[in-house]
């Protein structure tokens, strides 16, 4: 897929008014994005009450969580989906994680076997969206004659993942896969390919990125940095330049004062590879030379914070950046 064809997505995080979550979303859609992905951070707003609502106030843009199974039971989430699905005429799609310190750590939730959750996850899901009765035991969850009240489902799976089984287990199984760590993609899409060799329907593409483009933006992704590499692996930390010595400093920091005091051991250099940092035709040529040399599929901008205009004046200028440098390109 060349660079002029990237589909354009929001991922937002709830936690302004959801008021203002609603209108953001709806603006995404009159903007042009086609996809907005709600993440399931457990004492935000929730995700299906969210989109729920944004499913009878939009027509087009594509509707899902980024949710994980730790915090719900794979079948209460098949369930969730297949009513969005319904109530959204058929945009429903799922992103799942394998769950993250800032939702599992206030809940006392243990991150184990996070290999075996997101892979019994897409098992459940799956076999309950056949619309048949599913009698399975996996080595974390089990059904006894469960069946789905709506029938069957058509709903893609989406997987965001850093470690290295997560790229491979995305690249066996899932309809997509959700990549961060820009100067990462390269060594974690060579993992995802190896895995589909023997597939014809390829997982889609798909960078998540916080475009850090105007001067209040850098405070912002260092705070962003210093909670990334908290549940970053040793492979992604490498590809990143972080040495083991910085990544227990701005540990040993975040615990001691939190993430602004991290923050500060954050430089401009280490964003920059991490994410789009700079000007802002300068991050628009660099997203579209990222999706030329990764052959991306869709790009989600990270959104997250402010005020309701503030993001969608924000949203507005990203559209039009990205759309304007591919129609450079064209001509």
């Amino acid at each position: 897929m060349g660079a002029q064809d990237l589909e354009l997505g929001i991922e937002l995080m709830p936690e302004m008014p959801i008021a203002e979550a609603i209108e953001t979303v709806k603006a995404a859609e009159q903007l042009g994005y086609a996809y907005c992905l709600i993440t399931d951070e457990g004492f935000m707003h929730d995700p299906y009450v969210l989109l729920g609502a944004v499913a009878k106030q939009t027509q087009t843009i594509r509707l899902g969580p980024a949710t994980n199974g730790f915090t719900r039971h794979p079948a209460a989430t098949a369930v969730a989906l297949a009513s969005l699905q319904e109530l959204s005429d058929g945009r429903a799609f799922v992103t799942l994680v394998a769950g993250g310190s800032m939702t599992l750590g206030p809940m006392g939730i243990s991150r184990s076997a996070p290999l075996t959750v997101v892979r019994e996850t897409i098992e459940i899901l799956r076999r309950l969206w056949t619309g048949e009765e599913v009698t399975w035991k996996g080595q974390r969850y089990c059904l006894d004659r469960a069946r789905l009240a709506m029938g069957a489902q058509q709903i893609p799976i989406w997987l965001a993942a850093r470690g290295p089984k997560m790229l491979e287990l995305a690249g066996e199984k899932a309809d997509g896969i959700v990549l961060m760590g820009k100067a990462d993609l390269g060594s974690a899409l060579s993992l995802v390919e190896a895995s589909s060799a023997g597939r014809r329907d390829k997982p889609r593409r798909i960078y998540l990125d916080r475009i850090a483009c105007q001067p209040d933006m850098m405070g912002q992704a260092a705070i962003l940095y210093a909670y990334t590499i908290l549940d970053t692996p040793p492979r992604m930390l490498a590809s990143l330049g972080v040495s083991e010595a910085t990544f227990v400093r701005i540990r040993e920091e975040m615990d001691r004062a939190g993430p602004e005091a991290a923050a500060a051991l954050v430089s401009e250099d280490m964003i920059r590879r991490l994410q789009l940092f700079g000007a802002p035709d300068e991050c628009s040529r660099e997203l579209h030379a990222l999706a030329r040399a990764h052959h991306l599929d869709v790009f989600l901008l990270d959104i997250f914070g402010a005020d309701l205009q503030t993001n969608i004046g924000y949203m507005a200028e990203m559209y039009s950046l990205i759309r304007s440098a591919e129609n450079k390109e064209v001509a």
